[in-house]
């Protein structure tokens, strides 16, 4: 990749940052949890344990910004803190421990997180062009 097109590549993903929704970043960052929990069992695979710890750590940053953003006002979102709580527990067992299971167990929630989320948003999506309001 040529400078220009890295340049090119970094303007587009901070428009992208800048322009979406909450409900979009917050897909972004369902999506960046689970790029760099595969790239961590890459690393674990590799024994490269470098690139694992480093992957790991980026998974875990995205967890806790997604625990410390949440507005726990009711049951469901109690639900959602105590799975997040778990996937950082399983995430941080994973770098101690190189246990693949670990990391399986944290992609196979973020994934259900994530594809629960993209429904969502495309819901919301539908109501919009509609005309239609999602009931509170």
């Amino acid at each position: 990749m040529t400078y220009t097109q890295t340049m090119s590549q970094q303007a587009y993903q901070q428009n992208q940052f800048q322009t979406a929704s909450p409900g979009e970043l917050t897909l972004m960052l369902y999506n960046g949890c689970l790029k760099f929990l595969r790239l961590a069992k890459r690393g674990l695979e590799a024994e490269n344990y470098e690139e694992k710890n480093k992957n790991i750590t980026k998974a875990q940053n995205i967890i806790r910004e997604l625990m410390v953003t949440l507005q726990v006002n009711d049951e469901t979102s109690e639900q959602m803190l105590k799975l997040y709580d778990y996937v950082h527990d399983q995430l941080v067992q994973a770098n101690v421990h190189n246990r693949k299971e670990n990391l399986d167990n944290a992609e196979a929630i973020v994934t259900e997180f994530r594809d629960t989320w993209k429904q969502v948003i495309q819901v919301d999506r539908q109501n919009r062009h509609q005309g239609g309001q999602l009931p509170v």
